[in-house]
This record gives C-alpha cells, structure tokens and sequence, in this order.
C-alpha cells in the first residue's frame, strides 16, 4: 500500500512533465527565415519577375475598367510599359478623375519594365505604336481610336 502512494506523486510529476514539455514546443520564433517550401521556386528569375509585372499591368487595367464610359470627353489615355527598342508597348484608356492615383502607377510599371528589359536583354520587334487619337465610348467601355479606323 505504500508504493501506491508513491507511485501517484511519481505519476502525476511525470504527467506534467510532459505536457509542459509538449506546451512548449509550440513557441515559435518570429525571426527565423521562411520555410524554403513557402518560397517560390524561380523567386529571382525572369519567369518570376515577368510574372510580378504582369501582376501589376492587371490591377492597373482593371482599376481603369472598374468605371463605366457613358462620356468619353471624361476619359484620357496614357502610354503604358517600354518596348525594348523604345515606346510604349500599349495605350490604356482611364477617367480623369482618377488621374492623379493612375497615372504613378502606369509611370513605375513602365520604369519596372524597361529595367527588366535592360537586366535580361529582351528584344522586341521595334515597331513603333502609334497612340491613338481619341477615345469612344462603346457598350459602356472605353474604346481607343486609331488614325486608321
């Protein structure tokens, strides 16, 4: 009967013991560096980079349509992105209204781009995109208008 009495303090010693030493290993450090699983695979390639600007093109042509064109005297163009032989790589049409939060954007993704041109040597057909005249308003979406059409 007296090493049953024993035993329960033992028991109950080793009990929390363990559940303390469990409990702890649960604290994680802030500081250490990412899991390389977490990491992308290609994170300072072209491929990744290529894909982080067209990330950015998105959200800004996206933001541009966000808005419906009932008045095209409302509305304005801006070029956008950089050929690698020179000029823009396309025209975006946007409200005036939000001018002044667009425009800065287009103007980083188009340095971003020709930094990425220049760090990979891209190449480019060099033909000069001519920015278009106007802007028409068509089933509520802005439409540029080329010399041409």
């Amino acid at each position: 009967m007296k090493k049953f009495f024993i035993n329960i303090p033992l028991l109950a010693l080793c009990t929390t013991l363990t559940v303390v030493s469990c409990n702890t290993s649960k604290n994680l450090n802030t500081n250490l560096p990412k899991d390389i699983s977490e990491r992308p695979a290609d994170e300072d390639s072209q491929k990744y980079e290529q894909a982080q600007l067209d990330k950015i093109k998105a959200s800004i042509e996206s933001e541009a349509l966000k808005e419906k064109c009932t008045d095209a005297s409302e509305w304005t163009f801006a070029p956008m992105g950089a050929k690698a032989c020179g000029g823009p790589q396309q025209y975006v049409a946007y409200p005036k209204k939000i001018e002044t939060t667009l425009l800065p954007r287009i103007e980083d993704y188009t340095q971003k781009v020709k930094t990425f041109n220049e760090k990979y040597n891209i190449t480019s057909d060099c033909m000069m995109l001519i920015p278009p005249t106007s802007i028409k308003c068509i089933a509520g979406k802005a439409m540029l208008i080329m010399a041409e059409q």
